[in-house]
């Protein structure tokens, strides 16, 4: 059967249409929810976020960089080679990332992101014993325990405060280095991901993918976030498992995969949820059992450290659901978040993959290419692990950082669209209306 192209872009407009009204109708239903009782604990409802129109350093360098990958973006990216695309990924991604923090400045932006009176860096000086502080960790989550962690810091196991505790040890402390190996790092996660779709997709789709990642929405939330950095380190997991079960040295990658996804969930508790990306990419790779040993014997590298030096995961995580409940998530109501947390995904994934979605559900249920249907499978089970994230009731709000992670592989679903010129102009106009209209933050 001929497809008719007009008709697909009808399609693909009335989804993207469908995901801008289900933002603008959380923000309206938030905004009469949060004046009435204030249950909702968010300025500019669904975002956690004020609105303050401005500019700053970063707007000339934002529409610069968005306009370069609009109009060469897509041919750069069928034509370079393999590794010089991924080069150029990392490299243009980080100018897009670096120049959306830098419209609300230096400082906003970048350098006092991890110094707030929620963020890691605030705790770095009662890390002077790391395996006593790691002993004592979990006496310290509940509000009202001595010296209770700030949010953030309560809020994750401890390996994410460690990695700035490193930093600060190897003479890279402060909010301004934080900052910058948030996003230097973080900009990662696009090749990773690049990888893995390559691996077990096709180089054609990952290549069509490309520009869509650069120009990620969620740079906005990126930038300077340890959201970014931890979405690095799954994301590289994920990739050396695809390249394991593929034959690609399942030995090496095999452990190295492991050892990153037992890092993963020592860096955040919801990333656990990985584990739904990870089942769909042995489902799609050739060698599944060998791999597979090798992946676990490095996850478990990471938890035995942990609990040998006396950090207790789930002990600290039964903590943590009732150091959540404590705070705004006991007052916040899940019937509005289970809907407007996915409403706030239309602005970190844009409303050009909201079309591809779409097009990715056909790919799946018409299985009209083997690649399509692959690089499907990978996009709806980050998909799936997200809606698991959103029922769990342990995401209510904040979801356009904490989420980002999971988003990032929302967005090679834009691989399946035509004309990416103008979807990938809708990208940036709204990434760009974001983070001029509103003060972003956490």
């Amino acid at each position: 059967m001929t497809r008719d192209p007009s008709r697909d872009l009808r399609r693909d407009l009335y989804a993207a249409t469908a995901a801008a009204l289900l933002f603008a109708t959380a923000a309206l239903v938030g905004t009469a929810i949060e004046h009435r009782d204030g249950t909702l604990f968010v300025n500019w409802p669904p975002l956690l976020a004020d609105w303050g129109p401005h500019v700053g350093p970063g707007t000339a360098a934002a529409i610069v960089v968005a306009v370069a990958v609009v109009a060469y973006g897509p041919p750069l990216a069928a034509r370079l080679p393999w590794r010089g695309l991924l080069l150029t990924v990392w490299g243009a991604g980080m100018a897009w990332t670096f120049s959306l923090a830098l419209v609300d400045g230096w400082q906003r932006g970048i350098a006092r992101r991890l110094t707030t009176r929620y963020e890691y860096l605030q705790v770095i000086d009662r890390f002077h014993d790391i395996p006593a502080t790691l002993r004592d960790f979990t006496d310290h989550i509940l509000i009202g325990s001595p010296d209770h962690w700030p949010a953030h810091i309560a809020g994750h196991p401890p390996g994410a405060t460690l990695t700035f505790v490193y930093l600060d040890r190897i003479g890279l402390g402060g909010g301004a280095w934080a900052g910058v190996w948030c996003i230097v790092v973080g900009a990662t996660a696009a090749l990773a991901i690049l990888v893995t779709i390559r691996t077990l997709a096709d180089e054609k789709l990952a290549r069509r993918a490309a520009p869509f990642l650069v120009l990620a929405p969620g740079a906005v939330w990126l930038g300077a976030s340890a959201d970014g950095y931890f979405a690095a380190v799954a994301t590289w997991a994920v990739a050396l498992l695809a390249l394991a079960v593929t034959g690609r040295r399942p030995r090496w990658t095999g452990l190295a995969s492991g050892l990153l996804f037992g890092l993963t969930v020592y860096l955040s508790y919801g990333l656990t949820l990985y584990v739904v990306i990870a089942a769909a990419v042995l489902f799609l790779g050739s060698e599944r059992v060998r791999p597979l040993l090798f992946a676990v014997a490095g996850f478990l590298v990471v938890p035995i450290v942990f609990t040998a030096l006396g950090f207790y995961w789930w002990e600290a995580y039964d903590l943590l659901v009732t150091r959540y409940n404590q705070g705004a998530g006991g007052t916040r109501p899940q019937a509005y978040w289970v809907w407007a947390n996915l409403a706030c995904q239309v602005l970190v994934v844009g409303l050009a993959t909201a079309a591809g979605l779409r097009r990715t559900g056909v790919a799946v249920i018409r299985r009209e290419s083997a690649a399509g249907f692959r690089l499907g499978v990978l996009v709806l089970a980050a998909l799936v692990a997200m809606l698991v994230a959103d029922l769990s009731g342990m995401s209510k709000a904040e979801t356009e950082r904490i989420w980002l992670p999971f988003a990032l592989w929302l967005l090679p679903s834009c691989a399946f669209l035509t004309g990416p010129r103008g979807w990938l102009a809708v990208q940036a106009v709204l990434a760009l209306l974001v983070n001029h209209l509103l003060w972003t933050g956490w």
